[in-house]
C-alpha cells in the first residue's frame, strides 16, 4: 500500500469521525431542545390545570349563590303572593265595613228623624 492510499484512508476516516461527531452533537442538541419543548409545555399545561381548577371553584360557588338567590326569589315571591291575598281580603273587609257604616248612618237618620218628630208631637 503506497502512502498516499495511507493518507486518503486517515483523512476519509478522521472526516468520517468527525461527521459522526457532528451528527452526535445535533442528536443531543435536538434531544435537549425537545426536552425543553416538553417541559415548556408541561408548565403550560399545569398553568391550565391551575387556571381550569380556579375557575371550577368560582363556577361551583356562583352556582352555590344562584341557587341561593333562586330560594330566596321564591321565598320572596310567596310572600307577595301572601301579601296580595291578605290586600284582597283587607279590601273586601274594607268594603263591608263601608257598607255597614253606610246602612248604619241611614239607621241614625231614620232614628234622629224619628225622635225628632216624636218631639214634636211632644210639643
Amino acid at each position: 500500500m503506497s502512502t498516499l492510499a495511507v493518507i486518503i484512508i486517515v483523512v476519509a476516516v478522521i472526516v468520517v469521525l468527525g461527521l459522526a461527531v457532528l451528527a452526535m452533537r445535533r442528536s443531543a442538541e435536538r434531544r435537549r431542545e425537545r426536552e425543553r419543548e416538553r417541559e415548556r409545555l408541561r408548565a403550560e399545561v399545569a398553568g391550565h390545570r391551575q387556571e381550569a381548577e380556579a375557575h371550577e371553584v368560582t363556577a361551583t360557588e356562583k352556582k352555590q349563590e344562584a341557587a341561593q338567590q333562586r330560594r330566596s326569589a321564591a321565598e320572596h315571591e310567596a310572600a307577595a303572593e301572601r301579601h296580595a291575598q291578605e290586600a284582597k281580603e283587607r279590601k273586601r273587609r274594607a268594603a263591608e265595613a263601608e257598607e255597614r257604616a253606610g246602612r248604619e248612618d241611614r239607621a241614625s237618620d231614620f232614628h234622629e228623624e224619628r225622635a225628632t218628630e216624636r218631639e214634636q208631637e211632644l210639643d
